[in-house]
């Protein structure tokens, strides 16, 4: 009833040629939704009730092609596009959005940010193991002192006399941290931000316990710590000191994909509020010929729709080869309240049901404030727009 719902919702709105913009962006779309409704969907409940991440899950998403979706065939990817990376992360966040931020710390963050900042070396070790899941990825950014304020990190990278790396210092909200097999990590070098491949196993590195967390529990986070790990040179993304470039070149995606996310949230939500108020009766009739109920479903339908155009317009011009940060933090910042706001008007119109744990509101609506903290949060890209607009008309 869901999948016919939201193809009647697609074409009433107009915008399948934004969403859908080729049969292959269609078949992947159906492809994932299939298996969201069949196989995310069902474990969702109970994985964010123990806060436990499903790696075999996350297997599964490499026997469909997910996990390199934006990186080339020739290393286990799909070779497709950021709309198809929105495609998924909306699908899954439909079903499960804390597995889905695991997926996106595993194939955004790690595999699309190392296939295009590596070498070709780097990318035949480790891109066709985290293409098939066998190793799972995360990245390693913010700290303890610094999150939105990244640049002002702490960790630092000192080469030896064998011209190897020697690491120390500390990451904080590390999604996958706690079971990644390898991670990207920054850190500065001589002052200057620069990236490293970092390996489970590595001496001096650890995590620390999972962090406990409001929403978003099927993803699971942590603090790493580095204690004169040594690097070797190999591990050395691109260049010393050219972390910068290379680390706002892949927020632009994660931002998108996260907007993609919210548009998942609150296109499940809308149906939720739906289904709800044309079954519940109140004063001898449905609830849905109530002018309130129906102003909830009206504007969350909209705002879900314009987000979802908003997310597809811009998908179109993020490429690892094209800077748009504009578009990127235009469009997180405006999807990722839409989440939280239908999230929330679902559950008004359910009222205790939706405020139970028996519904799936319940849980989109905690893990939808995440969309308005990580990935950047709504005062940094406040701050980015106004400053990025600015310049353009100097």
């Amino acid at each position: 009833m869901l999948r016919r719902t939201c193809s009647r919702f697609a074409a009433c709105s107009g915008i399948d040629f934004l969403i859908n913009p080729t049969p292959e962006h269609k078949a992947l779309r159906e492809t994932v939704r299939k298996f969201a409704e069949e196989e995310v969907g069902p474990q969702a409940a109970q994985h964010d009730l123990e806060g436990k991440f499903n790696r075999p899950l996350l297997k599964r998403c490499g026997d469909l092609g997910l996990l390199g979706i934006t990186v080339p065939e020739s290393v286990g990817g799909s070779n497709m596009d950021a709309a198809a990376a929105c495609i998924v992360h909306e699908e899954l966040s439909r079903q499960d959005p804390g597995f889905c931020l695991a997926y996106l710390a595993h194939s955004c963050l790690f595999v699309n940010n190392l296939y295009w900042s590596g070498n070709e070396a780097q990318r035949k070790k480790y891109i066709p193991k985290v293409c098939t899941g066998e190793h799972v990825g995360a990245m390693g950014m913010s700290e303890p002192g610094a999150g939105t304020d990244v640049l002002g990190m702490r960790s630092n990278a000192v080469k030896n006399a064998s011209g190897d790396y020697v690491l120390n210092g500390s990451k904080i909200w590390i999604t996958n941290g706690d079971v990644a097999d390898v991670y990207l990590v920054y850190a500065k070098v001589d002052g200057r931000i620069t990236s490293f491949i970092i390996e489970r196993g590595m001496k001096g590195f650890t995590n620390g316990n999972k962090i406990d967390k409001l929403g978003m529990r099927a993803s699971t986070m942590c603090e790493l710590f580095f204690d004169n790990v040594v690097v070797p040179k190999e591990n050395l993304i691109g260049e010393e000191g050219k972390g910068v470039k290379t680390m706002m070149r892949n927020l632009e995606i994660e931002r998108l994909v996260l907007a993609a996310m919210a548009v998942g949230i609150a296109g499940r939500c809308v149906d939720e509020m739906i289904k709800y108020a044309n079954t519940r009766s109140a004063f001898g009739q449905k609830i849905n010929n109530y002018g309130q109920i129906q102003r909830y479903i009206a504007e969350g339908y909209t705002e879900t729709e314009a987000a979802k155009a908003l997310t597809y317009a811009v998908s179109r011009s993020v490429s690892p080869g094209v800077q748009n940060r504009i578009g990127s933090d235009a469009t997180k910042l405006f999807a990722a309240p839409v989440s939280k706001r239908v999230a929330d008007n679902a559950m008004q119109v359910m009222g205790g049901m939706g405020y139970s744990k028996m519904m799936p509101v319940e849980r989109l609506w905690r893990d939808a404030k995440l969309l308005e903290i990580g990935g950047g949060t709504i005062e940094a890209h406040h701050k980015n727009l106004a400053k990025d607009l600015t310049s353009e008309l100097k």
